[in-house]
């Protein structure tokens, strides 16, 4: 049970009546690279950084830890991965032979959708914007 007085977000090991949680070396080396990210953006002096970063190698407890980034923002999360999708002109080309097989018609009918996705396919690829690149004058 959390008291009432205590934020939602406060660690675990800084609720009172807990016991104090032991830092790892996972933990240690996490705080340290946040501080360096804090030098690299403005956040913190390097005389400032330096005895932060000593005191989180010699941090023994969570809660420690803590101190040292409570008055940096949060860092930002990277967006999830996408999932990739499937490449549609094979899955289609798999469905379009299955049809022609499955179907009694003598005329191949799907070859005439074939034609217009490679169709398509092809002309996409040569509208699709070319990268700029540069030639050296000499």
């Amino acid at each position: 049970m959390r008291p009432a007085d205590t934020p939602p977000d406060t660690p675990a090991d800084t609720r009172p009546g807990t016991p104090p949680v032991r830092a790892s070396d996972t933990d240690r080396d996490h705080t340290a690279a946040r501080l360096r990210d804090a030098v690299g953006e403005g956040r913190l002096t390097l005389a400032e950084a330096d005895d932060r970063i000593t005191a989180a190698y010699t941090a023994v407890h969570l809660h420690d830890l803590a101190a040292l980034t409570a008055d940096l923002p949060t860092p930002h999360q990277p967006p999830p991965p996408e999932r990739p999708r499937p490449p549609l002109l094979p899955v289609l080309l798999i469905i379009a032979t299955a049809a022609w097989i499955a179907s009694p018609l003598p005329f191949p009918w799907p070859l005439l959708l074939l034609a217009v996705l490679v169709h398509r396919a092809t002309r996409h690829r040569r509208h699709r914007p070319r990268p700029i690149t540069t030639t050296p004058r000499g």
